[in-house]
């Protein structure tokens, strides 16, 4: 429907803690994913969070077959995923890979995530989704959900890691 102005750090809304959603046959809803597509492509986004558009709800979206910012990535299915719940499944972190976000323009850092995880909550049609992932996509749904908690990849940077 629209391609949307993304916020940037330094923005206040997007240190909020987003609502969840409550009603999926909402047509506000539906509008939002649109919008959250076409800013995503218009982009080239991996993925994109409401808040970064200044929607304060716990939806996400993400997905990518070939993407200039990340050429390397495998492909993710493109995915919305609406009150998302994350669970890690081991201890193991990746810190080795470089992040960076459409909010926080021009910066990339190396920021610890974990490898693997379940992540669970509903579709755009209010249907139950669980997925058990690893590697890129898990960091991808990692980063987009800490955007609902109003948390920045530079937060995630420890002391000592690489920044550019």
């Amino acid at each position: 429907m629209a391609v949307r102005d993304v916020l940037t750090i330094g923005d206040s809304r997007l240190r909020q803690v987003s609502a969840p959603v409550e009603r999926f046959d909402d047509p506000a809803l539906a509008a939002l994913l649109d919008d959250l597509r076409d800013t995503m492509a218009a982009t080239d986004g991996a993925g994109l969070a409401a808040p970064q558009i200044g929607v304060p709800l716990r939806v996400v979206i993400f997905g990518i077959s070939r993407n200039p910012r990340y050429p390397e990535a495998p492909p993710i299915p493109e995915t919305v995923l609406i009150n998302p719940v994350l669970t890690p499944l081991g201890d193991d972190l990746d810190d080795d890979a470089w992040e960076g976000c459409l909010s926080v323009p021009g910066w990339r850092a190396r920021v610890p995530r974990w490898r693997r995880l379940r992540y669970r909550g509903f579709d755009g049609q209010g249907q139950p989704l669980e997925r058990e992932v690893e590697g890129f996509h898990a960091r991808v749904v990692q980063h987009e959900c800490d955007h609902l908690d109003g948390v920045l990849f530079p937060d995630r940077v420890p002391a000592g890691l690489p920044r550019g």
